[in-house]
């Protein structure tokens, strides 16, 4: 549950993940191996929890249920922002909740639709997180780069912001 000191760290979460839209989703097999599945964020609801379909059939189902210990990584290089999300996955089959989130994009990957009995949603319940985000253009960044190659030196760019967002 969100308390009012941390829905800010909520909203910054949610105004980090805006434009991002995919994740590397990383659980752990039951022989502990770590294992890293291209997710879509469907919502980042108001105690950001972070949501997203899969299969009961995909790996992912079976290794939240060994272990709920997850990592997200998303990702958007282009404006050189990098956010990275650990937190408690839960399994949640609720019928009403996967046909209020059901898209066009979700259509694709199971065309039996909502009520197909193996689409299930998993909530990540997030512990922190960390993000790197740089304000520069990506033409500039680019110039300094090709500058620092030709002349030697390190590219004069900022290195941008880095923070943490706590969360639980």
């Amino acid at each position: 549950m969100t308390t009012p000191t941390d829905s800010g760290h909520v909203a910054a979460l949610a105004d980090k993940l805006g434009p991002v839209r995919f994740a590397m989703f990383t659980t752990a097999d039951q022989h502990g191996h770590l294992i890293s599945h291209p997710m879509t964020l469907q919502l980042t609801d108001d105690g950001g929890g972070l949501w997203f379909y899969t299969a009961t059939t995909a790996p992912l189902w079976e290794n939240i249920a060994h272990n709920p210990e997850v990592n997200l990584s998303f990702a958007r290089p282009d404006d050189m922002l990098f956010v990275s999300v650990s937190g408690r996955a839960e399994r949640v089959v609720d019928r009403e909740r996967i046909r209020d989130l059901w898209n066009v994009g979700v259509q694709a990957w199971f065309p039996a639709g909502p009520e197909d009995e193996h689409v299930v949603l998993v909530r990540v319940d997030p512990h922190a997180a960390a993000y790197w985000d740089s304000k520069e253009s990506k033409m500039v960044r680019l110039f300094e780069y090709a500058r620092a190659a030709f002349t030697g030196n390190r590219p004069d760019v900022e290195p941008g912001e880095h923070g943490t967002i706590p969360l639980d």
